[in-house]
């Protein structure tokens, strides 16, 4: 089969900070480069990175991380399905996967029937890398080494869909794809005035409306943000990830409360897929500019990717505290787009 000739496509960036972090995934001034075509996101993005530097920087926690690929196999019915299960359950197979990869550890297995169809979903921790082709090699192996042990079982699909790959899901918002991240700030009472031209209740009162109650009347599945996707995507083609993955990435929430007369604003993004190597690398701006955020540096494994992580979560926030606070003021949405994209 011939190989249609590559080509390069032009998209606009600018680089966004610096934005403050603290704490032990980021910490210190991080500038972070955005490609994308709706331009008012880099001086949205850039007004939430001021307040982070104007309150003492947002704190980033990774909670969990795991990439997965879910093999499907088919029985004769579901007794044989359910009973082959517990058998590879009681099996160690952390051992297969470890085979096929320097960096590829077993983290858990999860399981679904349906009929007589088996469901197992594979977890693994995969270094620097965001994972999908060394979980995908991790569960051929697995799923090769199911079919010779088990012949009451035979192949259905090497991705089945329970994983879930680039597709909206409970499974990932509850059991997490990627890099299960949270960013918060606490923003005192004079910097929502002066910078966000807002305050701590009309915050709390348009994350319930809006992402809450708006998001639950539009059938929003494990997700309450108002526009994740827009940072997540901009972040993603300047770095050279998969882009595909802002579908279950931008499943998220915003949680804010007052304290006081502050304000306390939280992105909580428990599928963020990111990774510092691996495919979509080979570009020399793309390294260059994970170089300057300081993602290529020489760590333990897997701490460049975590420290990528937790600075494409900054961006999140920052990009989302914004237009949240631009939206509790009536007009200032349509009169700042159309001032900018005109």
């Amino acid at each position: 089969m011939r190989t249609a000739p590559s080509f390069f496509t032009p998209i606009p960036s600018q680089w966004v900070g610096p934005i403050l972090f603290k704490g032990d995934v980021v910490d210190g001034e991080v500038s972070a480069p955005l490609a994308t075509f709706e331009t008012p996101l880099w001086p949205s993005t850039a007004r939430g990175a001021l307040v982070s530097r104007q309150c003492g920087g947002i704190q980033v926690t990774m909670v969990d991380e795991r990439m997965t690929r879910a093999i499907a196999v088919r029985a004769k019915d579901g007794a044989t399905a359910n009973a082959a299960w517990r058998k590879i359950e009681a099996r160690t197979i952390a051992d297969i996967i470890a085979g096929t990869s320097r960096f590829a550890r077993l983290v858990k297995l999860n399981r679904q029937i349906a009929g007589n169809l088996l469901f197992i979903r594979i977890e693994c921790t995969t270094g620097d890398a965001s994972g999908h082709n060394m979980v995908t090699k991790a569960a051929e192996a697995v799923l090769n080494w199911v079919l010779s042990e088990y012949p009451e079982l035979s192949y259905a699909s090497i991705s089945g869909n329970f994983c879930t790959d680039k597709k909206t899901s409970a499974v990932n918002a509850i059991l997490g794809r990627g890099k299960h991240m949270i960013a918060e700030i606490e923003i005192p009472k004079q910097i929502l005035t002066r910078v966000l031209r807002t305050d701590a209740q009309k915050m709390m009162a348009l994350n319930l409306e809006k992402n809450f109650v708006g998001g639950n009347l539009a059938g929003s599945l494990r997700t309450a943000n108002a526009h994740f996707a827009n940072m997540l995507l901009g972040f993603y083609l300047a770095t050279g990830q998969d882009a595909a993955n802002i579908v279950e990435g931008s499943q998220g929430i915003v949680h804010c409360e007052a304290r006081g007369e502050d304000l306390y604003f939280s992105c909580t993004l428990p599928n963020l897929i990111v990774g510092s190597v691996g495919a979509g690398k080979g570009s020399e701006l793309v390294e260059d500019n994970l170089r300057q955020m300081g993602c290529k540096d020489d760590r333990p494994d897997g701490d460049n990717g975590r420290r990528l992580a937790g600075i494409c979560a900054g961006v999140v926030l920052c990009g989302e505290l914004s237009l949240l606070a631009a939206q509790t003021v009536p007009g200032e949405l349509v009169r700042t787009h159309m001032g900018l994209e005109r």
